[in-house]
């Protein structure tokens, strides 16, 4: 028995990558990094490596329920942080889980493609985030091709997808790095006007599961009670580190060291 402070849990309602590089494992290991406890639940099942998706399932919606009332049941849930839905029943279904925490901080990573290409999800599933999930977020997290799909703008600017995204939820987090630009622009909206860039390197190479480690890192910093703002550049920062610190086990993108080579030892 452990007389140290209970660890804030999250709750993670994510796919599962076989790979390890996204999905519920790249949850677990970022936020055991914020000192935080990651109760993941699955949404989806995928057929995908480092290279690319080539297949996935949703579960079905009863199941995810039974696992997520399970775990509200038991365990003081003190954020939330959802990744691929992939269909719109499990869009609804996350809306149901909800009710049951209100208050509770909910990050939305719009997980939509892979990034390798692959689409996780159809187009109405954009749609049904956008107009259903985005008004219950505390803030969502989308790289910029994905604000263009939840926006229904092919070609927008960051700027162009916040103006069209903002009614919708109150913080947005449009994430860079998709383009050929020396340094990575990470922009934070809020539906006041605000807007916060922070500018980091750009690093070689390309990266599986960077999304995921920014959006649980971020529910987990809203967990241990940091106000967003300084949760976003918490989060920014770590996820920077772990993308410098990147390995290639396999044969495509390279996947973020999120936890310290010693951290079992």
């Amino acid at each position: 028995m452990t007389l140290e402070p209970q660890r804030p849990v999250v709750l993670c309602l994510s796919g599962h990558d076989p790979s390890g590089g996204a999905g519920l494992q790249a949850d677990i290991e970022a936020l055991l990094a914020q000192g935080c406890h990651a109760a993941p639940a699955v949404t989806a099942l995928t057929v995908q490596d480092t290279v690319d998706v080539r297949d996935f399932r949703v579960l079905d919606r009863e199941w995810v329920l039974a696992q997520a009332r399970a775990i509200i049941a038991d365990l003081p849930v003190a954020a939330v942080k959802l990744g691929m839905l992939g269909s719109v029943e499990m869009v609804e279904t996350v809306l149901e889980i909800m009710e049951a925490l209100p208050g509770v901080p909910l990050v939305c990573d719009p997980v939509l493609r892979a990034g390798g290409g692959g689409a996780l999800g159809k187009d109405e599933v954009g749609y049904a985030i956008r107009e259903r999930l985005l008004p219950r977020a505390t803030i969502a997290t989308p790289n910029l091709p994905e604000a263009r799909i939840l926006a229904e703008l092919p070609e927008g600017t960051p700027e162009q997808c916040a103006e069209r995204l903002l009614p919708f939820c109150a913080h947005l987090l449009i994430t860079g790095g998709h383009g050929e630009e020396h340094e990575v622009h990470n922009r934070l909206y809020d539906r006041a006007g605000g807007c916060e860039t922070h500018v980091c390197q750009r690093l070689p190479g390309s990266y599986h599961g960077s999304g995921c480690t920014l959006a649980s890192t971020l529910a987990g910093r809203l967990a241990l009670g940091e106000a967003l703002p300084s949760a976003v550049r918490s989060a920014l920062d770590y996820t920077w580190r772990t993308l410098r610190d990147a390995e290639r086990p396999g044969r495509g993108q390279y996947v973020p060291r999120r936890l310290p080579l010693d951290f079992c030892s």
